[in-house]
């Protein structure tokens, strides 16, 4: 075995950062509030030991490929900027037979991938594993990651995690408490963007800082606080991110869709695209969530999801043709099944400018609070066979909305729904309303539930019991 080589880490490392360098736990879960530097720690860990253990193989890793390339490579190539610009680190983008992958000089590499793709990423035994927002894993997916810890170079075998808190019943929650991960907890103080040495804030930090504060109910408490709280008065209790979040899979062309829009300019506008399958279940495969654009900029986004140019696109830009008739008249294909309803919001001039620019008339939502939430409730709810009415596909997002991901506000559904609680104005234990903020997809959402299921007395006649 090569002799480790004498690394200088060239960073300003403090509390849970500079524990995560020393240790050498099997399992290691760095959690903490937004903004702590959790994820740029675990990346300082990993480039080190490539750099030390020449040889070393490390994988950084999220539950999606799609999600980590859009998390991961900027953070990660600011940090070993000198070493690419010298050639001691390359970047190979992935052939049949490989991953892609950043190489070293000594040979190391640093494997880059999703467990929504394992075999790419499983076939070979590890030193070293990043897992970025880990509590997006399941637990079999934890698992599967603990076997392919056996690589012969350095001499101990990690999983590093970074992750903001989530319920307390999460399973890597349990499996710190058990004694199984060894859970570091990162605070704001340990990133030195935000705090100076001796604990005063940096001009970032306090425009940071201030972002935080703004938050309300169990944001506040996850990504301001840190900690590991379930929303109270949560409305859907029963959602479950293991179950209900799945992996994207090709749609059958037999499946009717359904359009749920919801307007907003300064508050988001959403517009849903669901699929449901041959025995009812309902799946949410596509998502527009954002902020500060009109009705007729968000109808050409819809459009250009589900169409393809076939002559010239900028006719949709300067408005000279309708979305709609540029399809008939050879324009535009659409490239999957035109949906069945196209479900909105009562806005009367939304519904208007939609319809024109997208050529399709809209139905109005049964707005119906109360029981559209206990149908969305019911088909939360796994039924006889093990399953629930309702799915949400990974990586449904068209576009980040980057001002609500500054705010560390709701960018999409996902994130809405474990916050959508009742209202505690209304006191304590009372369900009479729910709490009007960041609830635009669970209306979206309630508005296709209840478009299927308010017509009919019980949902006895699909065995939901």
């Amino acid at each position: 075995m090569t002799a480790p080589a004498i690394v200088k880490v060239e960073h300003e490392l403090r509390g849970a950062a500079r524990e995560l360098m020393c240790t050498r736990d099997p399992e290691v879960l760095l959690s903490g509030p937004a903004g702590t530097g959790k994820s740029r720690s675990c990346m300082i860990k990993l480039h080190t030991a490539a750099m030390k253990y020449p040889g070393m193989s490390g994988l950084a890793v999220r539950k999606t490929a799609r999600s980590l390339a859009s998390s991961f490579t900027e953070e990660w190539e600011d940090l070993t900027k000198a070493e690419l610009e010298t050639g001691v680190l390359k970047f190979f983008g992935g052939s049949q037979r490989k991953p892609a992958q950043y190489q070293y000089e000594n040979g190391s590499t640093i494997t880059l991938g999703g467990l929504d793709d394992p075999i790419k990423i499983m076939s070979t035994q590890r030193d070293l594993a990043y897992v970025q927002e880990s509590t997006e894993l399941t637990e079999d997916d934890w698992q599967s990651l603990v076997t392919r810890m056996r690589g012969k170079v350095m001499p101990y075998k990690q999983i590093i995690a970074d992750c903001n808190p989530s319920h307390p019943k999460h399973f890597l929650k349990q499996r710190a408490n058990e004694g199984v991960i060894k859970l570091l907890i990162s605070v704001h103080e340990d990133n030195p963007r935000f705090f100076h040495a001796d604990g005063t804030m940096t001009a970032d930090g306090i425009d940071y800082m201030s972002k935080l504060d703004s938050l309300t109910g169990v944001r506040y408490l996850r990504l301001r606080k840190g900690l590991w709280v379930a929303a109270e008065g949560v409305i859907y209790d029963g959602w479950d991110e293991s179950h209900h979040l799945i992996d994207r899979f090709e749609i059958p062309e037999d499946w009717p869709r359904y359009w749920i829009v919801d307007f907003g300019f300064r508050n988001a506008f959403v517009a849903q695209f669901w699929a449901e399958d041959p025995d009812g279940r309902l799946y949410l495969y596509r998502e527009l969530y954002m902020t500060e654009r009109l009705v007729e900029d968000h109808a050409k986004d819809i459009l250009r999801a589900v169409t393809k140019p076939t002559v010239r696109d900028e006719l949709l830009d300067r408005h000279e043709l309708g979305p709609l008739e540029d399809i008939d008249r050879g324009y535009r294909d659409w490239t999957e099944p035109e949906p069945y309803e196209v479900i909105t919001d009562h806005d009367a001039e939304g519904r208007a400018t939609l319809e024109k620019y997208l050529g399709i008339s809209t139905t109005a939502a049964d707005k119906a609070v109360l029981e559209g939430i206990e149908r969305v409730q019911a088909r939360m709810k796994r039924q006889l066979d093990g399953k629930a009415r309702i799915f949400f596909m990974r990586d449904s997002l068209v576009e980040l909305d980057r001002s609500l991901a500054a705010a560390k506000q709701p960018t999409c559904t996902v994130e809405e729904i474990p916050g959508y609680r009742w209202d505690p104005k209304d006191g304590p234990g009372k369900k009479d309303r729910p709490l009007k903020e960041q609830d635009h997809g669970c209306d979206c959402m309630r508005y296709m539930v209840a478009h299927k299921d308010l017509g009919s007395a019980d949902l006895n006649f699909l065995g939901w019991v």
